[in-house]
């Protein structure tokens, strides 16, 4: 049994944005759930950000940009949100370290949790190619990272 980190609003927890869940209603992925060692977890309440809160969108890059310092990421009402996602990034990461965790199922198309795409940063709707920052940085210490449509690429 694997442990797993998975987005806290795949599992059915009322923490995005618009404080709704984006429940995955999949065999596969409930059979994934019930075949491993699952941590639940939200990067961005994490940080620190309310639920309810303004939409926010990676402006200027992706996840490794706002790693960086090169990009901003930036509620819809203009406000900067940066320091919120990457401390929940931060978090994220010392949650998987300190439980031993080898993969995460994140939430596609975030700002924190997109693992191949994310919004463009112009609150159009439109998606891009790129990943959040959380799993940018997860990536980047080993964690193997995939959305919650490809569970099939972890391979565990």
């Amino acid at each position: 049994m694997a442990k797993v980190l998975v987005s806290s609003c795949l599992l059915g927890c009322k923490v995005r944005y618009d404080g709704n869940n984006l429940e995955v209603n999949t065999s596969e992925f409930d059979e994934f759930i019930e075949s491993n060692d699952i941590i639940s977890f939200c990067p961005e309440v994490a940080g620190g950000l309310p639920i309810p809160r303004i939409p926010a969108e990676i402006c200027g890059g992706t996840g490794n940009d706002v790693l960086d310092g090169s990009a901003k990421i930036l509620g819809k009402d203009g406000s900067d949100v940066t320091k919120a996602f990457l401390n929940g990034a931060e978090l994220t990461l010392k949650m998987c370290l300190d439980n031993d965790v080898e993969y995460a199922i994140l939430t596609e198309s975030s700002p924190s949790c997109g693992s191949s795409s994310i919004y463009n940063g112009k609150f159009e709707g439109v998606k891009v190619s790129g990943k959040g920052v959380t799993c940018t940085l997860l990536e980047n210490h080993g964690i193997k990272v995939t959305s919650q449509h490809q569970l099939a690429r972890l391979k565990i």
